[in-house]
């Protein structure tokens, strides 16, 4: 038997007779209609782990089917459980062949969600996140919708902002090297009347403004749970909290950063088959080991004279540093349970990680042309003279500098190092703050109507844009279904305490002086004392 749509049910036929059941007249008498099954609701909205009942009203139910058990199940008397995040339809039969539907979205556990504050009215508050990217506020610029999920997402904010009464928008106000300080001029003036969520990146003024007072506690504000998964997943606001209270804060899926890029005709060269890296890292054996052999395998001097002709490796060495001491379980900078910092420069997974990257750059990277500037590794690897290099995600993608490159390239998380049981990579953001000069009312407010705009579009819970934005980059297959995902998993993610640290710079004190003679011990006496007072002096 086929079904077929009829008036909101889909209707059991076997020509074209149509199941609704009409009035009628018989012999001169009226036959009544019957009243129409329908069930007792067509939308259901559940957190992870509740249940609901489903009814079929004025008709029996003999069959109930989920489209997504995933993210929702339903039991043979209707009950309907949230299983995961997500969207999914109940469709129940009844024992004439009709089937009824409810949508089901079921949100993650704590979720902030706008259902939650049904009665908040924002009276009309106009919201300016202010950034450097976006067109000003006096641009006729406007961003047409270039998939359904924009089109979705456009449509959820504006329902949202008509709901709860207010507008919030993103204007370039401000520019790369001015944000901080333009933020920081705003407060120490007392504001103005406009109601700015300023973002922001890590520089100098940044951790003062942190250390000064100048951000919002957003702690203090109820519509911001930070033990949901929204904010938990990216670990950003744990990077810019001093003990209890929270100052810079980001929603959704944090960035990854730090991966290992490789030239697959190289390896192929060198008889390595490129697939072999994904699959150590599927099966959990992609180690610092593992990663020295294959340099030293690939690097070779192929025309006999003298000189390499192929480097093992070439890198940013700021980048390959801090994600080998994170690879390897250590840091620069830690906080204990109290959410104080603590000095970690030599405990021993960072001293361990250090020392390997020394011993990695006189083997494979001991290479760098005289007076070279800190981007020539950037036309080595375009030039195809490298196996390996260490950078972050994004320069494959459509906005980095291998967007095009002449050769096959293959892209993995960095490897784990001796002390640590999984791979590690480095979330990291521009941040989110309101400024502390806003009073306890008009902060909630600006940070229920950013919650809200941050927040997953129906439907769309696991959309992730920079997995998108890597779809349009120069990455294959397997690192689009197998590496980014792996990057984005929240249990990998850490994230450098030490940007937040007036008087810790870890480049001009540390790893822009290490290369492949460099005397540990001598750099790092110089940096002891004055990275402990630093850190005694933001713990008080």
């Amino acid at each position: 038997m086929g079904y077929r749509q009829v008036g909101g049910a889909v209707a059991a036929s076997l020509f074209t007779i149509s199941a609704v059941v009409a009035p009628a007249f018989q012999q001169g008498t009226f036959v009544e209609a019957a009243a129409k099954a329908k069930l007792n609701k067509t939308e259901l909205t559940l957190v992870v782990g509740e249940a609901s009942k489903v009814k079929l009203k004025n008709a029996k139910a003999v069959k109930y089917e989920s489209t997504n058990t995933k993210i929702a199940t339903v039991n043979k008397s209707g009950k309907v459980k949230g299983k995961k995040a997500g969207t999914a339809t109940i469709s129940v039969y009844d024992e004439n062949g009709n089937v009824y539907k409810c949508k089901v979205t079921v949100n993650k556990k704590n979720q902030a969600s706008a259902k939650d504050y049904g009665d908040v009215d924002l009276g009309g508050m106009e919201i300016i996140i202010r950034d450097w990217w976006h067109p000003g506020l006096d641009s006729d610029y406007v961003q047409e919708p270039e998939n359904e999920y924009d089109v979705a997402r456009e449509k959820y904010l504006q329902d949202m902002m008509d709901k709860y009464n207010f507008k919030i928008v993103e204007a370039g106000l401000d520019d790369w090297g001015g944000a901080s300080s333009n933020f920081k001029d705003y407060v120490n003036n007392g504001g103005d009347d406009k109601n700015y969520i300023f973002t922001l990146h890590d520089d100098e003024v940044l951790k003062e403004s942190i250390s000064s007072g100048l951000m919002y506690d957003v702690s203090t504000l109820d519509c911001l749970d930070f033990s949901s998964e929204k904010f938990s997943g990216n670990k950003i606001h744990e990077k810019y909290s001093l003990g209890s209270n929270i100052y810079g804060f980001f929603g959704g899926y944090s960035e990854p950063r730090t991966g290992v890029y490789f030239n697959k005709q190289v390896l192929r060269s060198a008889g390595i088959d490129p697939d072999s890296l994904y699959d150590a890292q599927k099966n959990g054996t992609w180690t610092w080991d593992m990663f020295d052999k294959l340099m030293d395998k690939c690097q070779r001097d192929i025309d006999g004279d003298g000189d390499l002709d192929i480097f093992g490796l070439t890198l940013n060495k700021t980048i390959m540093l801090d994600m080998a001491v994170m690879s390897n379980g250590g840091a620069y900078v830690g906080k204990d349970k109290k959410g104080k910092f603590t000095y970690e420069l030599e405990s021993e997974a960072t001293l361990e990680a250090l020392q390997w990257c020394v011993d990695i750059f006189a083997k494979y990277n001991d290479h760098v042309p005289v007076d070279a500037q800190w981007d020539y590794y950037m036309q080595e690897w375009k030039d195809g003279k490298a196996a390996f290099m260490v950078d972050q995600e994004y320069m494959n993608s459509d906005v980095g500098q291998f967007e095009y490159t002449d050769f096959d390239t293959g892209f993995v998380m960095f490897p784990k190092g001796p002390r640590e049981k999984d791979y590690a990579t480095l979330f990291a953001n521009n941040v989110y703050t309101i400024p502390a000069c806003y009073d306890a009312e008009r902060a909630w407010k600006i940070a229920f109507a950013w919650n809200i705009y941050t927040d997953p579009v129906p439907g769309y819970e696991d959309y992730n844009g920079y997995i998108e934005t890597a779809k349009q980059g120069n990455f294959d297959r397997r690192t689009l279904e197998e590496t980014l995902p792996m990057m984005f998993e929240s249990k990998r993610g850490r994230v450098l305490y030490n940007e937040v640290i007036p008087g810790i710079a870890v480049g001009s004190d540390l790893t822009w002086n290490i290369s492949a003679d460099t005397d540990l011990a001598v750099l790092i006496d110089g940096c002891r004392d004055n990275w402990k007072k630093a850190i005694k002096n933001v713990n008080k």
